[in-house]
């Protein structure tokens, strides 16, 4: 089945990373990331993402879908609205989004990003 790609993290090597210093609001956030795939010569990138408790400001250059399969995650945009993400939610963060994601809970998503042309 060449065009059908599992999501089995089992098989996926997991990349572990944390916000640079000087994003890093509270906490010391860790990343675990399995990429299932990369495309349109590393413009593209599709898998699973998971986050230890912290806060980190963020800001998109590129367009993001998420779906929160566990956890609870907060948003906090630069005009200090705030989205709480649980499991089930699923959304697209836009190009030009500024703010803080904070990790409540160990959060784990499903994402697929789109850097700009």
């Amino acid at each position: 089945m060449q065009h059908f790609l599992p999501f089995d993290l089992d098989r996926l090597t997991a990349e572990t990373d944390t916000p640079a210093p000087e994003k890093i609001v509270s906490g010391s956030p860790q990343f675990t990331t399995w990429l299932v795939e990369t495309r349109d010569d590393d413009r593209q990138f599709t898998g699973v993402w998971q986050s230890t408790p912290g806060a980190w400001r963020v800001s998109y250059d590129e367009w993001e879908f998420c779906s929160i399969l566990s956890g609870h995650s907060r948003l906090t945009d630069a005009s200090g609205a705030v989205r709480d993400l649980k499991a089930g939610d699923s959304f697209i963060i836009k190009p030009g989004f500024s703010g803080i994601w904070e990790v409540v809970e160990t959060t784990r998503k499903l994402f697929v990003i789109r850097l700009p042309d």
